[in-house]
């Protein structure tokens, strides 16, 4: 990466796109490019192209999305089909138009079937039917490596995607109705050890596995994958399965997750698991040998990852719960 090229990552006050602004300024990249959506509107065409004419891109992280939980999936699946396909559309059109020839696009592991064989190699990609539940955002995610792929083999772009398992870290969403997991524990924990509670009850049986990677791995990970250079890339690709999976290539059960919660929050009391609500998919796992064959893999241990993720979460206490 040239510290001079003016790098444009899209969705920087999200999760994932604030750990790659914050990876990029570690290693040096003063021309990061950002604007909030009261500056832009990614879901206009003529807005998207007019910045991209303006700004004279060279490298684009494509970290913009509409996100949420099963609820709201479920709840909105027009929006989230609509304005992922939109976002993505135009944001790709733009600039190939414009001339970038990088791109890195960031996906999700629900792009893999429903029943995808455990852990989910790439390959499992389109082999199957997908989770009902999340389809639409899924398809978008889907539609945005076929774009990507599209670009590569018409233009000769290099466009690539990576599709992170499970995330957490800096800037999660606690809400108490929408957030995944592990901000639903964090926030759980902390007020019941806050209350000086004697018990904290979670769903399910405790035995599903699942897998979890700090942000900023995955923003370490996206930035090594977009600094690759094309020989390497193409040597562990292929120009129609081009994305890269992205996680820690191991996986803990719930009980497990919780229990280092509860470390993690000084929490005393007993942990109760109820069987009698939805256990969801007893493994979800992440095959990342291309990755590591790419010269990455995860270095931020669970323990470690979560005494981060819960520092900030007390620190933007306010913020943070919604």
């Amino acid at each position: 990466m040239e510290n001079q090229q003016r790098i444009f990552v899209a969705g920087h006050r999200g999760m994932v796109g604030s750990a790659i602004v914050r990876r990029l300024q570690s290693q040096g990249c003063g021309n990061i490019v950002t604007r909030g959506r009261d500056a832009l509107n990614l879901l206009d065409q003529a807005e998207v192209a007019a910045f991209f004419t303006n700004e004279r891109i060279d490298q684009v992280y494509l970290a913009a999305a509409k996100v949420g939980g099963i609820h709201a999936n479920n709840s909105f699946p027009a929006e989230f089909i609509y304005e992922n396909l939109m976002i993505q559309a135009n944001i790709i059109q733009a600039a190939h138009a414009h001339d970038v020839q990088k791109l890195l696009f960031l996906g999700s592991s629900c792009i893999y079937p429903k029943h995808a064989e455990q852990p989910m190699r790439e390959e499992a990609l389109l082999t199957g039917v997908l989770e009902p539940t999340n389809e639409p955002y899924a398809v978008a995610k889907i539609a945005g490596i076929k774009l990507c792929e599209s670009y590569n083999r018409q233009y000769g772009r290099d466009y690539r995607s990576v599709m992170p398992t499970n995330l957490y870290g800096p800037h999660d969403n606690y809400h108490p109705e929408n957030s995944h997991v592990i901000p639903a524990l964090l926030r759980r924990f902390h007020e019941a050890t806050q209350r000086g509670d004697e018990e904290v009850v979670v769903w399910g049986s405790g035995t599903p596995k699942r897998e979890f990677l700090h942000v900023d791995d995955m923003a370490a990970a996206s930035v090594h994958v977009m600094n690759l250079d094309s020989g390497t890339y193409q040597q562990h690709t292929q120009p129609m399965l081009s994305h890269i999976n992205v996680g820690t290539g191991q996986d803990c059960t719930i009980r497990e997750l919780a229990e280092t919660v509860a470390k993690v929050t000084g929490f005393q009391g007993r942990l109760t698991f109820d069987a009698s609500k939805p256990d969801g998919a007893p493994r979800k796992l992440m095959e990342v040998s291309r990755l590591q064959a790419l010269g990455w893999k995860a270095s931020i241990n669970l323990e470690e990852g979560l005494q981060d993720a819960y520092g900030w979460f007390v620190e933007h206490m306010d913020e943070a719960r919604g």
